[in-house]
């Protein structure tokens, strides 16, 4: 696993989150009042969408029992097995442009997105 201070790297298997996503991470769980020491960034994919899945994000408090745990320095991202099979290999990024701000999910496993960004098909 990788610290906060290198470069956000795992193997290919795993997910990556880049520095601009965790710092963008570690201020909502502050406000959120979200230890890093029990909760963490939770990733998942659900059906719908106007390609056929969407990426789910938000907080939690705790992992479940399956969850695959990810730890980026501070920072620990959970997904369940389900969802791990349409995201192992991607990149949690954060963009700002003067148009829109927000995570963005980099994912090879995609073979189709849709404009919105927040839907794809494997």
């Amino acid at each position: 696993m990788t610290t906060a201070t290198e470069p956000t790297t795992q193997s290919a298997k795993g997910i990556l989150v880049t520095e601009k996503a965790l710092a963008k991470v570690r201020s909502a769980m502050a406000k959120e009042g979200i230890s890093p020491e029990q909760g963490g960034l939770r990733l998942g994919v659900q059906g719908g969408g106007c390609s056929g899945l969407s990426y789910n994000i938000r907080f939690d408090t705790q992992p479940r029992e399956r969850d695959r745990i990810f730890q980026f320095g501070d920072v620990r991202v959970f997904v369940d097995p389900k969802s791990f099979i349409y995201l192992h290999g991607m990149t949690l990024d954060y963009q700002e442009t003067l148009m829109q701000q927000g995570f963005v999910f980099v994912n090879p496993q995609a073979s189709k997105s849709c404009g919105c960004g927040t839907s794809f098909s494997a």
